[in-house]
C-alpha cells in the first residue's frame, strides 16, 4: 500500500488503541462503554451490528458483519476484557496509552486491544456493500476469567445463519499461526472436617491435612514427568483454611488447575480430577467445583484457515502456543480456526504492558489482506 495510506492507517490504529485502553474493561467491570464506542465507530460502514448480553446486561458481545448475511466467510475474533492492575507497579497510568521507543504502553495494549485497534483501523475505512463474501469482527466478554462470553457469541452467530467458515483469533503471537493449544480445567476443592481443641487432635478431623494431600499429589503429577509426553501440566494456586493454630481446622479450600494436552481426552481429565479428590479426602467430606473449563484447540486434518493466514502475512508455529484462548470453542463448533495476532504474549498481564508499533503495522497489513480477499 502507498506510504501515505500506511501512515494513515497506523495513526488511526494508535488513536483507536488509545481510546480502547482508556476504557477500564477489567473483567469485573462492565464492558458496555467500549462495546458501544466500537459500534458507533463501525456504524458509518453499513456493517450489521449484533449484540448479545449476559444475564446482568452489563456485558455484551458484539458481532459486526460486512457483506452478505450468509454462513461461510471469515471472522476475526478478540476479547475486550483485561486482567486487573491491582498490586502492579506501573510507571505510567495504565489506562492512558503512552508511546516510547517504538512501543505503546497500557493495560490491554497487547492482550488484546492492539488486535482490535488494527481491525478497526482497516474496517472503519470500508463499506459493507463492497464485500462480496462475509467478513465478521466478533468481540467477546470475560475471556480472562473463563471464556464465559464466547459460547453465547457463537450460539448467536449460528442462530442468525452467520456461522463462519474460518476464524482467526487475534491473540498475541507476533503474527505466528497456531492451530493447537492446551485446554484448561480450574477447580476449587472444598474440604470439610471437624473442629476440635488442638490439645487432642484425634477428637477432630483436619481439613487442612486433606487439602495438603491434594496439593502434594497435584504437584507430584507436575514434577513426575508421567504427563509430560501428553503435554499436560498441573498447578496449585490457592490454599485457604483454618481459623487459629490451636483449633483443628474444619474447612479448607484448594484452588488447582490442570491444563490438558492438545490431544488429551477432556472428559477423562474431569474424571481423573474427581478420582484424585476422592483418593485424598480421608475422613473429610469434599465438594469439588469446576470453576473454568476451556477446551483445547485441536488441529483439523485440513485447515484452510492456515493457508488464509499464511497468505495474509503470518508464519506457521508448528508447536502451537502454550496459552489458552477462545479458539477451542470455535473449533468445537466446526469452524476452521487458528490463533494469529500482533504483539508478544510475554508482555501480557504485566505492569507496563506494551505492544511494539511494528507489530501494529504488521497486524494492519494482515487484516487488509483478509479484507481485500473478501471484497474480490
Amino acid at each position: 500500500m502507498p506510504e501515505a495510506s500506511e501512515r494513515k492507517h497506523l495513526a488511526t490504529a494508535i488513536n483507536h488503541l488509545g481510546k480502547l485502553v482508556s476504557f477500564d474493561t477489567t473483567s469485573r467491570n462492565s464492558n458496555l462503554q467500549l462495546i458501544e464506542w466500537v459500534a458507533e465507530t463501525l456504524k458509518p460502514t453499513g456493517a450489521i451490528l449484533r449484540l448479545t448480553y449476559d444475564d446482568s446486561r452489563q456485558k455484551a458481545n458484539l458481532v459486526a458483519s460486512f457483506g452478505p448475511a450468509t454462513a461461510g466467510g471469515i471472522a476475526l475474533s478478540g476479547h475486550v476484557d483485561t486482567v486487573p492492575v491491582d498490586g502492579q507497579q506501573w510507571s505510567t497510568d495504565p489506562f492512558a496509552l503512552q508511546e516510547q521507543d517504538g512501543r505503546l504502553y497500557g493495560r490491554g495494549a497487547v492482550d488484546m486491544k492492539g488486535f482490535l485497534a488494527c481491525a478497526l483501523s482497516v474496517l472503519s475505512d470500508c463499506n459493507s456493500g463492497a464485500f462480496s463474501k462475509p467478513l465478521h469482527l466478533a468481540l467477546s466478554y470475560d475471556e480472562e476469567v473463563g471464556c464465559f462470553g464466547v459460547p453465547l457469541l457463537i450460539d448467536g452467530m449460528i442462530a442468525d445463519g452467520l456461522k463462519p467458515g474460518m476464524m482467526i483469533v487475534g491473540e498475541p503471537t507476533e503474527m505466528g499461526i497456531a492451530d493447537r493449544h492446551r485446554g484448561y480445567l480450574g477447580f476449587r476443592a472444598r474440604f470439610h472436617g471437624q473442629a476440635a481443641h488442638s490439645s487432642d487432635p484425634n477428637k477432630g478431623i483436619n481439613a487442612i491435612g486433606a487439602a495438603a494431600r491434594l496439593a502434594t499429589e497435584v504437584l507430584r503429577r507436575q514434577s513426575s514427568g508421567e504427563y509430560r509426553e501428553a503435554g499436560t501440566t498441573f498447578n496449585v494456586g490457592i490454599i485457604s483454611g483454618g481459623t487459629n493454630t490451636n483449633i483443628i481446622p474444619s474447612s479448607c479450600d484448594v484452588h488447582w488447575e490442570m491444563r490438558p494436552g492438545v490431544m488429551t481426552d477432556f472428559e477423562e481429565c474431569r474424571l481423573s480430577a474427581r478420582e484424585l479428590v476422592n483418593g485424598v479426602r480421608g475422613s473429610t467430606t469434599c465438594e469439588q467445583d469446576e470453576l473454568i473449563g476451556i477446551p483445547p484447540l485441536r488441529p483439523f486434518d485440513e485447515n484452510p484457515a492456515i493457508a488464509l493466514a499464511l497468505s495474509a502475512g503470518g508464519h506457521l508455529l508448528p508447536e502451537g502456543v502454550p496459552f489458552g484462548t477462545e479458539a477451542g470453542y470455535f473449533r468445537n463448533a466446526g469452524i476452521a480456526t487458528v490463533v494469529c495476532g500482533p504483539g508478544s504474549i510475554l508482555q501480557a498481564h504485566k505492569p507496563d504492558e506494551w505492544i511494539a508499533i511494528d507489530q501494529i503495522e504488521k497486524g494492519i497489513r494482515f487484516i487488509q489482506q483478509i479484507s481485500k480477499r473478501q471484497q474480490s
